[in-house]
């Protein structure tokens, strides 16, 4: 970073640093804790589809890389798109195991990455749950390298629970690199298993 940047307020773009997905295990234990919110077991990436022959190989072959894996209860990895045309590849595992789901988003990040396909990535989240069915997703951010809470009211308007949000980023400020700037918590609407 230069002089003019800092004179100007520029700042140079955090590099994405997926190993701070390995973090959502413990993050979840403060969670549950201190808010009572436990995993649904769902998680997702969310990407930015490209036509084309080498990305259709990459995500075929990142399916099937999580497909493969012998020890999956439940239904395969499959593949949704919202009402935004964004394409989210969506795992489900046992709730009990947030390690082995976030190890399939850091799979899929990893390997769209390393086919070239980075900039397409926009964020992996996992969801969570109360008892009294409240759901909350922690989206990591892949262009930041930095988390946030989304809390999607039930019902079919599309509000947040910002007080939820807020009480979480407040909660998980030691666990996760969480996003300072609130202009960044974007909404995930229908975002799979939210």
């Amino acid at each position: 970073m230069g002089f003019l940047d800092i004179l100007l307020g520029r700042t140079k773009a955090v590099a994405p640093d997926l190993d701070q997905l390995f973090g959502l295990p413990s993050a979840a234990l403060t969670l549950q804790a201190a808010a009572g919110f436990t995993p649904t077991g769902t998680g997702a990436v969310c990407f930015a589809s490209v036509e084309g022959g080498a990305f259709a190989q990459a995500h075929q072959e990142v399916q099937e890389l999580l497909d493969a894996d012998a020890e999956r209860t439940g239904p395969p990895v499959e593949v949704s798109r919202d009402e935004y045309g964004y394409s989210w590849l969506v795992s489900r595992r046992e709730p009990d195991d947030l390690p082995a789901l976030v190890s399939d988003l850091h799979a899929v990040n990893s390997a769209l990455e390393g086919s070239g396909f980075g900039p397409q990535l926009l964020c992996s989240v996992a969801g969570f749950q109360d008892t009294g069915q409240r759901r909350l997703g922690l989206v990591y951010l892949y262009k930041r390298g930095t988390f946030y809470p989304f809390a999607p009211l039930a019902g079919e308007a599309q509000r947040r629970d910002n007080a939820l949000e807020l009480q979480v980023k407040a909660v998980l400020a030691d666990d996760l690199r969480i996003e300072q700037d609130l202009s960044r918590w974007f909404p995930i609407w229908g975002a799979p298993g939210l």
